[in-house]
């Protein structure tokens, strides 16, 4: 913090990645349109868009790292705010769930005549929850153990353990993610099966898509790790990773319960 700051906030210094990121975004939604109609020139467009996407974000949190590893402007103040910021952001996936949760059980608690009358409906074969289904939630509640082994190694200034236990939850998050694919292929209906096959897929495959998010954020932090960014006392790039992984666990549970055994019987 400057000398003659006399406020513990962070004033950001101006930066050109919220507008390379905004024409990323217009980029790849004009590509993705043109070539979802066949336009000439829409893939690359759409690609040119979302290597903007993916360079903003690197350059724009190499930024962050370097204002709270190097410049020391994430003060407690700063870190407090971090930490709403990423508890609203939680929330606001906590919502995005809601509503997959809620088209499933609309559809499974009452279902109409066109799909038999029952669920699963008529024609479709349900995965069974006990095999890999059950296999993936021991896996991924072994890497919320892993990732907390690893937050307490932080706190106790244990570098090496808290490495130990990073690159474990990545191993076995990897490994949820490789079972998951295998079943997604293995599966004997698809997501064009009605509204089973829509809820089903939509609701696992944006958890899974969440898995590989928290998986790169992982990956990340354990490379922050090795180079020595935490402390004890300043390690909040690590607790949102630990939050976000810790959110994935709890809606594989619901998933699990929801849509594996109760709406598979």
């Amino acid at each position: 913090m400057s000398i003659s700051q006399k406020h513990p906030f962070h004033l950001v210094d101006p930066s050109p990645w919220p507008s390379l990121g905004s024409l990323g975004a217009l980029a790849s939604t004009l590509g993705g349109v043109m070539y979802m109609h066949s336009f000439t020139g829409g893939g690359t467009l759409l690609s040119l868009g979302l290597t903007m996407i993916l360079y903003t974000m690197f350059v724009w949190w190499r930024d962050v790292v370097r204002e709270a590893t190097y410049e020391g402007h994430h003060t407690k103040m700063v870190q407090i705010g971090l930490r709403y910021g990423m508890i609203l952001f939680i929330v606001s996936e906590v919502m995005f769930f809601l509503a997959f949760f809620w088209a499933f059980f609309h559809s499974s608690l009452a279902p109409t005549v066109e799909i038999g009358a029952v669920w699963p409906p008529k024609g479709i074969e349900a995965i069974a929850p006990w095999e890999i289904p059950f296999l993936n939630t021991l896996i991924l509640l072994s890497s919320g153990a892993a990732v907390t082994w690893a937050h307490h190694a932080i706190l106790a200034g244990a570098k090496q353990q808290a490495i130990y236990g990073l690159l474990a939850t990545i191993f076995l998050a990897v490994i949820f993610t490789g079972l998951q694919a295998m079943e997604y292929v293995e599966a004997p209906f698809t997501i064009s099966d009605g509204i089973y096959g829509s809820t089903f897929f939509l609701a696992t495959g944006f958890h899974g898509f969440h898995v590989i998010i928290g998986t790169v954020f992982l990956i990340i932090c354990c490379i922050r790790q090795y180079m020595g960014h935490f402390t004890s006392k300043h390690h909040f790039g690590f607790e949102a990773a630990a939050w976000y992984w810790h959110f994935v666990d709890v809606v594989w549970l619901f998933l699990f319960v929801s849509i594996y055994w109760w709406g598979g019987n």
